[in-house]
């Protein structure tokens, strides 16, 4: 079995091969006058004066505060794009609409827009295309019809027409689906698919340290909740960065436990590292001791943040 490096933390640029890969993620389109204020009443982070070189990660919640989708924020000319699992996709426009009443607005999964992950490339192959390095993290870089948003230092997503996202740099080797997850799950990105739709509140999950919370914005659903954890200042759980010698990524959902068998946490995401795997999961800070998912013993990595112990 190989090692696993346990100072893999953010991928750092030198000597890796740019790669480009498809997501597994979809796009909610959102058009209309009043989507500003109606995405800023619905989520987590302030996005009514959002700018357009800006796109957060934010929170859509349901009333006890647990998280019912993951969004990227993505502002553009005349429409929204709000980027997640193509899995919870469809139901979560589905749910978002409902609240819509009588606004001017209008959201559906956009088919026609897809999502592409640009995993290792260094300062120079990005200078030489356009995406200056001096970008900073969650900051957005238009090329024609595509946003591109630096996620961490060697990792940007773009989004766009599916066509033009499929095109993009066809000299670049196609990576995989689990070779973006695993880019993501190493910058400390959550990703709330079907099994764990509603299973954490935003602090669970780092939210607050992904500035994908603000604290100082009007309600929206869960803001109690949230709040009141904010100002408690501590929750009992939080998610953390883990490596396992399985092959197979643990299942989103699946449970961590102590080597009595004590539930201890729930996997968030995973995804294959090598001949290994590499997951974020919410974990009690009390847990103590080895350990396991699905019976594989489980070895903390760091975090490119720091996640506070209480």
């Amino acid at each position: 079995m190989d090692p696993i490096d346990k100072n893999a933390g953010v991928p750092q640029y030198g000597n890796m091969t740019p790669r480009f890969a498809s997501s597994s993620s979809a796009c909610i389109e959102v058009r209309g006058a009043d989507t500003a204020t109606f995405l800023n009443g619905q989520l987590s982070r302030a996005v009514d004066a959002l700018d357009a070189a800006v796109a957060p990660l934010a929170g859509w919640h349901d009333p006890r505060g647990r998280v019912r989708a993951l969004l990227r924020v993505v502002r553009r000319a005349d429409r929204w794009w709000l980027v997640t699992p193509t899995d919870v996709a469809a139901a979560t426009a589905k749910r978002l609409a409902m609240f819509v009443l009588r606004a001017a607005v209008n959201l559906e999964v956009a088919a026609d827009v897809g999502v592409g992950a640009l995993i290792d490339a260094d300062d120079a192959w990005l200078a030489a295309r356009g995406l200056p390095s001096s970008t900073p993290m969650n900051g957005v870089v238009t090329l024609g019809t595509l946003a591109c948003v630096r996620l961490g230092p060697s990792l940007w997503q773009l989004i766009g027409p599916r066509a033009a996202v499929d095109a993009f740099a066809p000299e670049l080797p196609r990576a995989s689906e689990s070779d973006a997850a695993l880019a993501e799950i190493r910058l400390g990105l959550p990703s709330i698919g079907a099994p764990v739709v509603e299973h954490f509140v935003a602090q669970m999950l780092n939210l607050d340290l992904l500035d994908a919370v603000s604290f100082d914005k009007g309600c929206y659903p869960g803001q109690e909740v949230i709040a009141r954890v904010h100002h408690l200042g501590s929750v009992k759980r939080r998610m953390r960065r883990y490596a396992c010698d399985s092959e197979t990524p643990p299942a989103s959902g699946a449970a961590v436990v102590t080597a009595d068998g004590t539930n201890a946490g729930e996997v968030v995401r995973a995804a294959r590292a090598q001949r290994a795997s590499e997951l974020l999961a919410v974990v009690e800070h009390s847990a103590v001791g080895a350990l396991a998912v699905e019976g594989a013993v489980l070895r903390e990595l760091p975090l490119p943040y720091t996640v506070p112990a209480t």
